[in-house]
Formats: structure tokens, sequence, C-alpha cells
């Protein structure tokens, strides 16, 4: 180490130099594993420092990826990546995996439009084992893959699953653990303890993980113990089971506490420091080849290394641009504009609930994300965070639905198709009042195509006894939401976009809209525009752009898709030869095909077009590049209507 000296005010200080860089020569696993195992610390903190640094001009998800930084280089240092599978869970914290599998040279195009994907997809590199971006599947899809190498002759082959204890509170990774302890297999599952999901965890498991926290001289006792039993030949795998469920019995004796991990055959190590990369590696060196399922509890700090991120890390989880040296927050938005849809549904909700003492708040995990915080603020008793469970959220909302309460269940829309039975079994089917609120719907910008609220319309379209609706602008979605708690409601589903609205004097009087009414916005005889939801407003400027032209365009906002108004399809029918409908969803099943629908059916035969998203994934870019790429923008929208309304080719 070279040092060097000076002298200042009498007193002589050493100055130690900064050591030589060593990320810029890693490219790829191979390149860290040819490192000293002591210098993983400087290169965990050369990758968090360019996470930093990057992050604060290209926003993304943030907090999460400096929680696990030393988790990730120590999997990458011990584990032989990719033949050996990582499965990431969500899929927030793989910006470090991201830079030591071959994309550091690309990360500056990070959530950009055609550069790096927000989340792990196979589609981009063959270190990304499984597509995520939806929490909880990790420990599923893990074993699947540890089955298969058993089955496929690859015994040597490594399989880890990293899961939060957020993600761990999801039904599909208890399911998931059911079945790890039964089956035959190697799997190593790594759960990332930070007492975190974008908001603070909530729940059983997070009370239960606290608890264990405690016990962690015990499980480190144990541990040596065990490995000193199997050094000496006094302990294997055959009599591991047994001896484990003496061992937890005595231990639940004792302590009057039980490991619910061991209970189901999968052996327990920790909690470790998930900070201290030397001792991660030393650990996984020591279980990488046991056989059985194994689990190893590390504690981290989401946002750790950025004090700002540490202290708060529900605003750091995705924050925006931010100075990285000071910390500070850069304001990027104007408090003139109009607010975002999801403020408007916070306030709207309390402004409700104070009204109507029958209505409750649920959300699974995201109530700052929604804004259901605003109400959990004001009536805690009355707003339920539920945790990653959004089946359960929609069940438990029946549930209180059935004995007379009004719950308001804010799901994103993408995660809400992990509801569909829910919706189906346990509300449409029953006739229950609970109003669905989906939050994020249609193209949700930088996220990419797993948070995309693409497929709601069409896959509830179908579903009996639900109303669904989609509001246009703020007022829309202030009366939608009043509507759907008048007396004698049943289900009913609103769904509205992430991001800002478009009207800035927003806070309208509450009045109910009638069930299965649109509008007419505009009257017109050349050619009539139906659009659902807030790609209204782009047609609506669409029109008047086409103004100067004299066309005379008739536009419709049908604010309802099911019951669908068949006044306006029977008005628009019978007078107009020529049809576009626009929807901010999937074309498979939407408005448009609602509108083909109904024509057929009753004899109508106008030309039809329909604008809306395509029949493949869409990509990851700010929202005006992806409705340029979709073709619902304003300038889409009017060329569809020029070509539609061009006199037709005489033969």
């Amino acid at each position: 180490m070279n040092y060097v000296y000076f002298c200042k005010n009498k007193l002589t200080m050493k100055v130690e130099k900064e050591p030589e860089k060593l990320l810029p020569d890693i490219f790829l696993p191979a390149d860290l594993k040819r490192l000293p195992v002591k210098a993983l610390p400087q290169v965990c903190k050369e990758i968090r420092q360019a996470i930093i640094e990057q992050l604060a001009d290209n926003p993304g998800h943030f907090a999460s990826s400096l929680g696990v930084v030393e988790l990730t280089v120590a999997l990458h240092y011990v584990f032989d990546t990719p033949y050996d599978r990582i499965v990431w869970d969500v899929g927030h914290q793989a910006l470090a995996h991201k830079i030591l599998t071959g994309r550091r040279d690309r990360f500056a195009t990070y959530r950009h439009l055609h550069g790096l994907r927000p989340f792990p997809s196979p589609e981009e590199s063959e270190y990304d084992t499984f597509a995520c971006g939806h929490a909880s599947n990790s420990i599923s899809a893990a074993l699947g893959m540890a089955v298969a190498a058993i089955q496929n002759g690859e015994p040597n082959r490594h399989v880890v699953a990293v899961i939060g204890d957020g993600s761990m509170s999801g039904g599909l990774a208890f399911e998931g653990l059911n079945n790890v302890g039964v089956t035959p297999n190697n799997l190593l599952i790594i759960l990332n303890d930070n007492d975190m999901s974008i908001d603070y965890s909530v729940g059983g498991m997070k009370d239960y993980l606290h608890r264990m926290h405690r016990s962690s001289f015990y499980n480190k006792l144990r541990y040596h113990t065990a490995q000193g039993l199997f050094k000496i030949g006094l302990l294997n795998d055959d009599r591991r089971k047994r001896i484990l469920r003496f061992n937890n019995s005595l231990k639940s004796f004792i302590t009057n506490q039980h490991n619910i991990f061991e209970s189901m055959s999968i052996r327990y190590f920790g909690p470790s420091d998930g900070h201290n990369v030397l001792e991660l590696v030393a650990t996984l060196q020591s279980i990488r080849d046991m056989t059985g399922p194994r689990l190893l509890h590390i504690r981290t700090v989401k946002g750790k290394g950025f004090l700002p991120a540490e202290k708060n890390a529900v605003e750091w989880h995705a924050p925006g641009k931010f100075n990285p040296v000071t910390g500070e927050l850069i304001k990027t938005t104007d408090d003139s504009l109009p607010p975002r849809y999801q403020d408007v549904f916070g306030v709207t909700l309390l402004e409700l609930a104070r009204q109507n003492p029958k209505i409750v708040g649920v959300t699974p995990a995201m109530p700052t994300g929604c804004s259901m915080n605003i109400m959990m603020k004001e009536m805690p008793h009355r707003a339920f965070d539920v945790g990653i469970a959004e089946g359960h959220a929609v069940t438990f909302s029946g549930g209180m639905a059935k004995e007379g309460l009004i719950p308001y269940c804010n799901i994103y829309s993408a995660f809400s198709q992990r509801a569909y039975d829910h919706i189906i079994h346990d509300v449409a089917l029953n006739r229950l009042q609970v109003v669905l609120c989906l939050d994020r719907a249609g193209l949700v910008g930088e996220d990419g195509p797993t948070h995309h609220g693409a497929f709601d319309l069409a896959a509830l379209r179908p579903i009996p006894n639900l109303t669904i609706a989609s509001p246009m602008n703020e007022h829309e979605l202030r009366r939608l939401m009043f509507t759907a708690q008048q007396p004698g409601g049943g289900p009913f589903v609103i769904r509205y976009p992430r991001g800002r609205g478009v009207l800035t004097d927003w806070h309208c009087p509450l009045e109910a809209i009638p069930i299965g009414k649109g509008r007419c916005l505009s009257e017109g005889t050349d050619i009539a525009v139906l659009s659902i939801g807030p790609v209204g407003n782009a047609v609506s400027q669409a029109i008047r752009q086409l103004a100067p032209q004299g066309l005379s365009i008739a536009h419709y906002d049908m604010r309802y898709l099911k019951p669908i108004d068949e006044q306006i399809l029977h008005h628009v029918g019978r007078n107009h030869t020529r049809i576009l409908t626009v929807e901010d969803g999937a074309l498979t099943g939407g408005l448009g095909s609602a509108v083909l629908e109904y024509m057929a059916d009753h004899r109508y035969q106008p030309t039809i077009r329909r604008l809306g998203l395509p029949d493949h994934f869409v990509e990851h870019g700010t929202p005006a590049q992806l409705h340029r790429l979709t073709g619902i923008d304003t300038e889409s929208i009017l060329q569809a209507i020029l070509q539609l309304t061009k006199p037709t080719p005489q033969p």
C-alpha cells in the first residue's frame, strides 16, 4: 500500500492513495474469479459507486440493487455461472448482476428504448436464467431447474434462488417451499432479509424473521457443530433428517420457537451478515456442494452504502434523478402540472371513506405506490396492506364485502393477473361489491413488459357480473369511484394509467355516472372514433389538429367496456360507414373486439380499424416512445383517421 505525507498547520497527516481500479478489467464472472478473495471488498465498493453514479442521472431501481452488491459478487465468485443457475426474484436488485455479466459497457442504456432491460431476461443474457419482474416466483422456477438438473444427468449443476423477505409473503413462495422439502433436489435458497419490499414489509413472516434474527448465535453454533460432525463421520445425509427433526423439537421445547424452514425439511443457515463479502464467500463455499435443499438467511440494508437511501428506503426504491454527492433529489416536475392519477385516487378514496363508513382500502404491498397511504395515515384501522399477496388481497376484499363493507382493492394492473381466478371465483361469482382499482393500466414506460398493464380489459371482459370502466381524465376517475360505492352495486373495475392526468383543476364535485353509459364528445358524419380511457385525450388532440381540413369527426368516450353502451353503438352502426377504435390495451379481446362483435351481431357492415397494443410483448421506453411505437399517439391516430376518410378507390 502506498502512502503520501504532507504538512498542514504543523500537523502531519497520512493520506492513503486511491487503489488501482479493478472493475474496468471485469467483464464476466471469469474475470472476477481470477482475483484473490481479499480484493472482493474493493470490487463491491466500485460496483456500488458505479450504480450510484449511473442512476443519479438515469433513474431506475436504486436502493434494492445497492443492498445486494456483496451477495451478487459472492455468488458469481463461488458459483460457475452461467452453467450454475442464479434465479433472481422480482429483479429490482439485479444491477450488480448485469454489471458483472458482460453488460457494463451498456449500463448507460439501462431502461432506455432498445437498451438494457429493466429486469433480468434470458433474451438479453445467458446469465439471466429466468424472466422476472413479479414477486415470489424464484423458488418454484429454481426448483424446476434443480429437478431438471438431476433428470438430465447433471447433478453437479448448482441452482440458487434469491428471494427477499417481502416476496416471501407471496403465496407462490409458500407453494414452492412446500414442494422443495419433499422433492429430491439440491436447491439453495438465499433469503435476502431487509425488512422491505417497496414499502416496509408487513405480516406474520416479517415478524417471524425478526424473531429469527435474535437466534443467530444458536444457528451459527449448530452449523459449525454439524460441520465438525460431518468431517469426523458422525453425521451423514441419511441421518441428517432424523437429527434435524429431533433438533427442531428440542429447540422448540427449550426456546418456545419453531423454524418453519427446517420443519419443511429445508436445512437452515444464518442469519448472516449480507454485507460481509468475505464471510458470504466462505459460507457459500462451505454449503455449495451439500446435497438436499437448504436456505441461507442473510441480513442486508436496502440502499446500503448511500446514506440517504439507507435512511429512507421507500423513497429511494426508485427515486428519479439525484445528486450523487449530496443525495439531494432533483425535482423534474412542475407543481403547476396536473396531478398523478394515483394521487387523485388516494385523495378521493379518503374523501369517500369520510362520507361512507363502509368503505375500506386494501393494497398488496403498494400503499405508497398507489397513494393508499393517504387513507392509512388518517384511518389506519380501515386501510390494509396485506403484503405481496394479490390473490389474497382480492379474496380478503371479497370476505369483507360479503359482510357489508365496500373494499377498494388497489392492485397494479400487471400484478392483478396473479389474482385472475380470485376475481372470477371469489368476487364475480358471488356478485360482491368489491371495487377493483387497477393502477398502472396500459403502457407504463421504462419498467417494460413485466409491468405494462396490457391485458386487463381483454382478460376481464368475458367475466360475468363485472362492471369494467376506464376514466378519460381525473374528473371521470373521481366520479367512477363515487359510482362504484352506490348501494346495491356489484363488482366494479376501474382501470387508470401511471403518471399525470390532464386537468389542473381536478377536484370536482362527486356525482354518479350511469352504469354502461358513454358520452359524445363531438358530433360528425365522416367517421366515428370510439375510445376508452385516457388515450381518448390523444384522440381529441388529433381531431383538433384535423379541424382545418374540414373533416366531420364524431368522437365517443365509451367509459365502460362492460356493460358497453349499446345506444351509442346502434347510433354509430346506423349512421357511420367508417369506425376507428382506440384503446391502451391489447387489441385481441378489448374495445375494438367488442365493437366488431356488436356490429357483426347486429348486421352493421362498417369499415372498422382498431388501434391498440399489438400481439407481442412491448419493450421498455418512455410512455411517449411506446405510444408512438404501438401507434396510439396523437400523430398515429391522426394518420389513421386520414387513411379511413380517404375515398374508396373505384374498380
